[in-house]
This record gives C-alpha cells, sequence and structure tokens, in this order.
C-alpha cells in the first residue's frame, strides 16, 4: 500500500525493512541520500554528514530492533512472569517452600494481580490519600497514576480504578499501527465525577515495536504547523493510504481502531452526555507524546469544541515531538482554548532530553516544564537542565546524583514513610544509573513521587 504524503508540504521517511546493509554505510559516504530505497525525502540538495549520520543511526537501530524483536518479547515475557511469581508466592523464600511442597501459586498474565515489567519498579496502586480533589495538585497526582497504571492488562485496570481509586472505568484499548501493521499503541479511559482521563501508555521495556516509534526520526511538516516526529504520529493514527483525513470513511476496514480517531470519538460520545464535563489528557514517556500530539491533530481538524472542553494536557518523561515552528503553533493554540499543559520532568531523565535539540535535530519543546530536583523540589522552567544530556561538563554532576539517589533509595521509606519504599528491581536500576544516570530517572517511581512530594509547592507558586 502506497503512503500518502500529500497532507504534508514536506517530509523525511525512513523505511529500515528496505535497508541493505551495504546501502545503510554508504550513505555515510555518499551524499546522494534520495537515491536510496529506504530513504523517501521532499528535500532538495544534498545532505550533511550530521543529518546522513542521523538517518544511519536511526534506520541501523530499527533493524536490530526488528531483528530481535521476538528474543526482546520472550525474554520480557520470562521476566515478567519470574518477577510476578515470585509476588505471587509473597517471596523467593515461600516460593522455595511452595516448591517443596507442591502447592505454587501460578501468576496468570490477565489477571488483575500481574504486573508488567514497568509496573514492578513501583507497585503502588492506591492514591495520595493527603491529596484532595479540591487541591490544584490533584489532577497531576491522578494523571501520573493513570499514566503508571496505563502499563498494566485490562483486568488489573479495571480493579484498580473501580475497586482503589472508587472511580468509573471507561475503557481499555488497542490501537492499529498502520505503518507497523499490528496493534500496538494502548490507552484506557475513566471518569472521576465530571472529569474524564485519557491515558496513553508509554514505551514497554521489552517492546521492539515501540522503541521503534521512538527512535523513527521520520517526520513530516504540515502546512502552518511545523515538523512533526513520524514515529509518534504513526503511534497515534496516521493512515498510510490517506494521512490525516477528518473523517475516516465508514466502509474503511481496520483490524483495530486507530487511537486519535477512536479516541476522539469516545469523547464526543462522553462530554455530549455531560455540558459540564471536561477531559485531561496524559501519559508517560511515548505516551507524553502521543497526549500532547492529541490536540495538536485536533486543531489540524478544527475541532473547537473538543478542544474547549478540554482541561489539560499532563505529561511525564515526554520526549520532544516538533519543531520550533510547530511549537509555536502548540503554544498559540493551547492559550486560545486556555487548555494548561504541564511538562514533568524529574532529575537526569534521559527521554526528555530526546531527540536533540540542536541545528541539525531541529527537535524542540515548547510550554512550562515542571522540572524536579532528587529532593523532589519543584520549579517551573523554559528547559530542563542539560537539555541534550550528553554534554561533557555534565557527566561529573549526574554521576553524584545518581550516587544520591542510590543511597536514597534505602532511606526514603523512613524519611518519607512505607509509601515511598523502592524494590530490588528499581535498585539495581539504580546502580545502573551509576554509570547511566539518565535510565533510572525514567522510570514511574520518581515521578509519582515528584507528584506527591513536591507538585504542591509548584502549583501554589503558579497561582
Amino acid at each position: 500500500m502506497a503512503c500518502d504524503k500529500s497532507f504534508s508540504s514536506s517530509y523525511m521517511l525512513l523505511s529500515p525493512e528496505k535497508a541493505g546493509i551495504v546501502d545503510l554505510f554508504r550513505i555515510l559516504i555518499h551524499s546522494d541520500v534520495r537515491k536510496r530505497d529506504f530513504v523517501d525525502s521532499s528535500e532538495e540538495g544534498e545532505e550533511s554528514f550530521e543529518w546522513r549520520r542521523i538517518i544511519f543511526v536511526s534506520t541501523l537501530a530499527q533493524k536490530l530492533l526488528l531483528l530481535l524483536a521476538k528474543p526482546m518479547s520472550w525474554s520480557g515475557s520470562a521476566i515478567e512472569f519470574w518477577l510476578n511469581l515470585v509476588s505471587s508466592n509473597r517471596s523467593f523464600g515461600r516460593l522455595l517452600v511452595h516448591c517443596f511442597r507442591g502447592n505454587v501459586v501460578m501468576p496468570h498474565k490477565e489477571s488483575e494481580s500481574f504486573i508488567s515489567f514497568n509496573g514492578n519498579f513501583d507497585k503502588r496502586v492506591e492514591l495520595d490519600n493527603h491529596i484532595r480533589p479540591s487541591d490544584s495538585e490533584y489532577h497531576a497526582a491522578l494523571s501520573m497514576m493513570a499514566s503508571k497504571a496505563s502499563y498494566e492488562n485490562e483486568a488489573y485496570l479495571r480493579t484498580t480504578v473501580t475497586h482503589h481509586w472508587q472511580m468509573e472505568f471507561l475503557g481499555f484499548y488497542n490501537f492499529w499501527n498502520d505503518y507497523q501493521g499490528k496493534a500496538t499503541t494502548q490507552a484506557f479511559m475513566l471518569r472521576d465525577r465530571d472529569t474524564i482521563v485519557v491515558a496513553f501508555r508509554g514505551t514497554e521495556f521489552f517492546d521492539a515495536d515501540a522503541w521503534c516509534s521512538d527512535i523513527d526520526l521520520s517526520w513530516y511538516e504540515l502546512p502552518g504547523i511545523g515538523k512533526i516526529h513520524g514515529g509518534f504520529m504513526k503511534a497515534l493514527g496516521l493512515q498510510k493510504s490517506l494521512g490525516w483525513p477528518k473523517e475516516l470513511d465508514p466502509h474503511l476496514k481496520m483490524p483495530a481502531p486507530l487511537a486519535y480517531y477512536a479516541i476522539r470519538e469516545k469523547l464526543r460520545s462522553l462530554l455530549g452526555e455531560n455540558d459540564k464535563a471536561k477531559y485531561v489528557v496524559t501519559g508517560h514517556s511515548l505516551g507524553g507524546a502521543l497526549a500532547i500530539l492529541f490536540p495538536a491533530i485536533l486543531a489540524v481538524h478544527g475541532e473547537t469544541w473538543l478542544m474547549e472542553r478540554m482541561e489539560g494536557v499532563y505529561t511525564y518523561g515526554q520526549p520532544r515531538v516538533g519543531d520550533e515552528k510547530f511549537g509555536k503553533f502548540m503554544e498559540g493554540v493551547l492559550k486560545e482554548h486556555r487548555i494548561e499543559y504541564f511538562r514533568f520532568v524529574y532529575g537526569n531523565d534521559i527521554v526528555p532530553r530526546l531527540p536533540y535539540d540542536d541545528s541539525v535535530f531541529m527537535f524542540k519543546h515548547f510550554g512550562r516544564c515542571c522540572y524536579f530536583n532528587s529532593r523532589y523540589q519543584g520549579k517551573i522552567v523554559q528547559e530542563e537542565p542539560n537539555k541534550n544530556y550528553f554534554s561533557p561538563l555534565r557527566v561529573i554532576p549526574m554521576m553524584m546524583n545518581a550516587w544520591h539517589e542510590l543511597m536514597r533509595s534505602f532511606t526514603i521509606a523512613h524519611e518519607k514513610g512505607p509509601d515511598y519504599r523502592e524494590g530490588s528491581l528499581l535498585r539495581i536500576f539504580r546502580v545502573i544509573g551509576l554509570l547511566i544516570p539518565g535510565i533510572p530517572a525514567h522510570t514511574p517511581q520518581d515521578y509519582v513521587n515528584a507528584t506527591r512530594l513536591g507538585a504542591s509547592r509548584l502549583f501554589l507558586h503558579q497561582q
């Protein structure tokens, strides 16, 4: 099926499945990029070496991920099963006893007690009872917990929303990615009184398809709007043959719904039932990118009514999604419709610092950044410190901060209470963080802590 690019004024598309090894390495030597089968670009002239290097790295990484997709999935399933096996039997010691007695409790992947690999970093289920619905940080705290929960299966989500949070569970969805040819995007919805929450799932650690969406540096330029990350657009519901039509062809047959269109229809129905209802959109990591792109496509389609009913967008550890022109467009849209946009960044989290913000990559953040240091002290800044992460001057401070986070993992429960206790899996990642400080900082634990320990001061300052 051919890819329709008529909706964009310019584009640069990568097709790793078409990339031969020889062609891939030749791109580093020759500047005739458009002669390569795996690159489709509207740009004229020769590409700089830096751009060709970016294309090489993005395409090679995607090819490796596609090659390793099944081993990654198997490994992830095995590790998840082991973590849940130990948890179901309460401890490794009890598991050994149960094995000896022949009464091992076996976990079931679709059960309400089964927790994903990402979920094992932070097993907290309950909302913070110190944050009340009338508090200014309530939506931020609820959105983060919803973003964290979005990594889990439907039974877990239904139980969490209805029994633990005492809210209405509206649905769990698997959405189609037309470019990957499978359902790879997930989201769920809940209702808390007159507020609907839409939570997009982020990148699962062993999900090669999600990682491909993250590192696919293809881009489309929408007329009058700017350049947007292609991988995120594809995950949100961009169609190969049609692009972004305002309405779907009723005769179009898809194996699963497309995220943007299905969520938009659900919101139209729910908001039409209650004139007082509003909604917020949220997500962690890749989920955050989809959350902020959702109102962007609403604006492209002129969905004024839905924009006016949107109360806010809350993202956590969100990567950059577009260029400077796109950022200015979105700032205008958010201001016009009075939509609050809070982009939370914790410490040295590597993901919000990608893709690069420089003359080659062109990606830019926009709006306010709610930045939290390792003591969960929050402040509003234009851009997080060390915006491109790999600054030589920041290596020693990041390493020192990683040591502080590792030591803190053993003391925080005593200082802040048992709800802040960190498990063995996260502590292993804290150790890895001594070499790569930005990895453990991206886990949900620190973002939940930030909304509970530091957000009240931040929102009070805003007021």
